[in-house]
């Protein structure tokens, strides 16, 4: 098949599409064909299209028939009718012709179609769908994220919720670590009131995070923290004698004195040292997922670690946190993020820090599995760790956890909330949402404790705390070679200078710097 060729002249006209049941229809000027263009398109006929409108619309015609040229209307032809000669003019006087004398070829006929996906670069497997509808997405149209909760806060399980499958003894002792951390925060945030060591931060309010989390965790799953995670580091077996070493910074700190309190680290419970800059942990934890997910990779599911990292909501508008979800998801690193959500980053309350539905309602942006947790209810976020980390080891994907719970205590001892909250705030989380008050009532409903048992353990915790803090502050602090160990394999011969003039020094005032006593140091 081949196309009549069209000679045409288009002055002051231009090109318009009118469709119509999938016919393109062509309007011309009869004045404006007077001079032309010779050209041929075979297999198609020729579209010639034009934005003027024509000064008298054409009647009813078919879509062949001829009008004479002197016609002050206009030519109405079907853009696929064939034309019959390769080659042949058109002058306006083509000679009759009939649509139903030639049927247009099949490769002119195209029938509508509209795709429905798009395979852009990095689409899923079916692709993006194309949408009509111009429509600007408003946050508020996303639907808000659930809190995941099985007790109740009178500590009634939850319609429909299921409770963890956990023996006595490990309730109960998930609530003796829960009530220890408690007298622990209680005693040290005093001892730094009296100016016995020099710093400390509590975790009121937020035990149910740390035990319920380290429960759910294997003892070799390594933990980066933040600093509010004392709890994870006891129920793995750091004793209080631990403890109180390092916040006094004396002979037995396993840090040797070189970190300001509160400030934990073990190898031999895999709980790295905690660092003071916000986030900093974050994109660490990420490359000690992806180093265990090669060293793991012949291994069994039930074998395999995964890495937890702890922060809070405030290291979540850090730059390191974005870089971190982002390398994970795309890594595939088995580590679970988990997010206390406290209300506060220091002074700032959440809804001054970002807009949207927390930090959880980010991990679809990423690709990541997540979830948001009730942080007061320890069952609920045993469970929800449980779970998470089923994702990272079988799947070895990275999943964001974000604990829902509230900072009773000041930020740190540097710290006064009640210039930024008030004290009826405060009393409410720490009454009717204590997370050990709502445990507690759900080992009651199960004969699991008693008054008996409480006042047992509190009194026996609180002698523990007073007895490791008394030990603690009358031992030496740590040698002055300490301060030159631990960096180099071979002590270099500029730090060797220094530590020979520093004992230079300090034998030259042997009145200031008394070795034992902790003055001058």
């Amino acid at each position: 098949m081949y196309c009549r060729p069209l000679r045409y002249i288009l002055s002051q006209h231009a090109f318009a599409i009118q469709s119509q049941r999938g016919l393109r229809r062509l309007n011309l000027s009869a004045a404006g064909m007077q001079h032309g263009h010779r050209g041929s398109r075979p297999g198609c006929g020729r579209r010639l299209l034009s934005l003027q409108p024509t000064p008298n619309p054409p009647q009813s015609r078919s879509t062949a028939e001829a009008v004479p040229a002197d016609d002050p209307g206009s030519i109405e032809l079907s853009s696929t009718v064939p034309s019959e000669h390769e080659g042949e003019g058109f002058d306006g006087t083509a000679s009759q012709r009939t649509a139903s004398s030639a049927a247009p070829p099949q490769s002119c006929v195209l029938p509508p179609t509209e795709a429905s996906h798009g395979d852009f670069p990095g689409a899923p497997p079916e692709g993006i769908p194309f949408t009509s509808s111009l429509h600007v997405v408003a946050p508020e149209e996303h639907v808000v994220w659930p809190v995941y909760r099985v007790l109740e806060t009178d500590g009634r399980v939850r319609s429909g919720a299921l409770v963890p499958d956990l023996d006595q003894a490990v309730v109960r002792r998930m609530y003796h670590t829960m009530v220890r951390l408690q007298a622990m925060d209680t005693i040290f945030y005093n001892a730094q009131r009296q100016g016995r060591i020099s710093f400390y931060i509590t975790c009121t309010g937020e035990e149910a995070t740390h035990v319920g989390s380290a429960a759910a965790l294997r003892p070799e799953d390594p933990v980066l923290a933040q600093y509010r995670e004392g709890g994870v580091l006891m129920w793995r077996g750091f004793t209080l004698d631990q403890f109180a070493d390092q916040c006094f910074s004396n002979r037995d700190d396993l840090g040797k004195g070189r970190q300001m309190p509160i400030h934990y680290g073990t190898a031999a419970l895999h709980f790295q040292t905690i660092s003071s800059p916000l986030a900093t942990q974050i994109p660490h934890a990420v490359g000690a997922a992806y180093g265990i997910k090669l060293e793991d990779a012949s291994k069994s599911a039930e074998d395999k670690r995964c890495v937890i990292c702890f922060f809070g909501e405030g290291a979540a508008s850090e730059g390191d946190f974005h870089a971190a979800l982002n390398f994970a998801a795309t890594l595939q690193a088995p580590v679970l993020f988990f997010c206390r959500n406290n209300g506060y980053a220091i002074s700032t309350p959440v809804k001054e820090q970002f807009r949207g539905d927390g930090v959880v309602s980010r991990a679809p942006g990423y690709g990541m599995h997540a979830l948001r947790v009730d942080g007061n209810d320890v069952l609920a976020v045993y469970h929800a760790c449980q779970a998470a980390r089923e994702v990272c080891v079988r799947e070895g994907k990275p999943v964001l956890v974000e604990a829902i719970t509230y900072r009773v205590g000041h930020h740190s001892t540097s710290d006064d909330s009640t210039r930024y909250r008030s004290l009826s705030e405060i009393k409410q989380w720490h009454g009717q949402e204590d997370p050990l008050r709502r445990f507690r009532a759900w080992m009651e409903g199960k004969g699991w404790w008693s008054d008996e048992d409480e006042v047992q353990l509190r009194d026996e915790e609180r002698m523990a705390v007073l007895r490791a803090l008394e030990r603690a502050e009358v031992k030496p602090k740590p040698g002055m070679e300490a301060l030159f160990e631990d960096v180099y394999r071979e002590k270099p011969w500029h730090l060797r200078e220094q530590e020979a003039g520093l004992r230079d020094h300090v034998e030259k005032y042997p009145d200031v710097y008394k070795e034992g006593t902790g003055k001058g140091h």
